[in-house]
């Protein structure tokens, strides 16, 4: 059985690791994090493994999962090509932003590097085990590694597919529009009903009845059919007007207002991909 070294115990690593442990296919074996307490703490919850509390402890695996943040896959990379005791492996990095080049120093001493980003909202590892299964998985990188990746997470679940280097800022971009700034968007809003006097039931009350029906009318229709409002309606005198109270409230806010609506009032405006043009 091929065994898995897991750097970095945070919620995507800790939700790999678990999958991987129930898969059974793999063998857990190391868990190193930025301390031994929190790497005896997504042990915990991965139930399989060893943690560990510094790299040259790390035992050679076929595998490497670097679930780091961003701004640490070059540094923990640079620091694992230093270990000489570790024979060349399959290694990848849990980014959606950024490409295996990444990992360069590891490639250059013959590992097979890439790039594995599962398109899911980890806000919390137990709920995101249970969303995982149909998750689109963006993989970049070498041909082998690949090859291996694609056949390990499409056996947990996933749906992979391939994305360039050059393209993968774009598309986390449109992973950021899609989770990330929903929740802003929602506090958005209930500041501003908060701020207009609405009771605080009917505020927890909207949260789930109307941001619900929001999503259940894009998956039914599709973003363009379910845009309503004043800029798809092309009510440019309220936009404007609205825009303007918005901004007066808060500057930020007021300009986030305008933006979207330019753009709301372009998706409305849009051609259906499905439609012919009149003669």
């Amino acid at each position: 059985m091929k065994t898995i070294n897991l750097i970095g115990g945070g919620r995507v690593g800790q939700t790999l690791g678990r999958l991987l442990a129930r898969d059974g296919q793999v063998q857990v074996q190391d868990i190193l994090t930025r301390s031994l307490t929190s790497a005896q703490q997504a042990l915990a919850f991965i139930g399989a493994g060893r943690a560990v509390g510094h790299m040259p402890e790390l035992q050679p695996a076929d595998l490497w999962l670097l679930a780091v943040p961003d701004g640490q896959i070059a540094p923990v990379a640079a620091a694992l090509a230093h270990c000489d005791s570790l024979p060349p492996a399959t290694v990848f990095h849990a980014s959606g932003a950024l490409g295996s080049e990444l990992l360069a120093p590891l490639r250059d001493k013959g590992w097979q590097v890439a790039s594995a980003h599962c398109l899911l909202s980890f806000a919390s590892p137990r709920l995101a085990l249970e969303q995982f299964a149909g998750t689109p998985c963006a993989l970049e990188g070498d041909a082998q590694a690949l090859a291996e990746l694609r056949a390990l997470f499409t056996r947990l679940g996933a749906q992979c597919f391939d994305v360039r280097a050059q393209d993968k800022m774009l598309y986390h971009a449109g992973a950021i529009f899609a989770t990330n700034f929903l929740p802003v968007l929602q506090d958005l809003a209930e500041q501003l009903w908060q701020h207009s006097g609405m009771p605080p039931p009917l505020v927890k009350h909207l949260r789930a009845a109307l941001l619900q029906n929001a999503v259940d009318n894009i998956v039914a229709l599709g973003p363009q059919a379910a845009l309503t409002g004043p800029a798809a309606r092309g009510d440019s005198a309220l936009v404007a007007s609205q825009g303007q109270a918005v901004l007066h409230w808060d500057n930020t806010a007021g300009h986030a207002y305008q933006a979207l609506s330019a753009l709301a009032r372009q998706l409305a405006q849009r051609q259906p991909p499905n439609s012919m043009p009149l003669p």
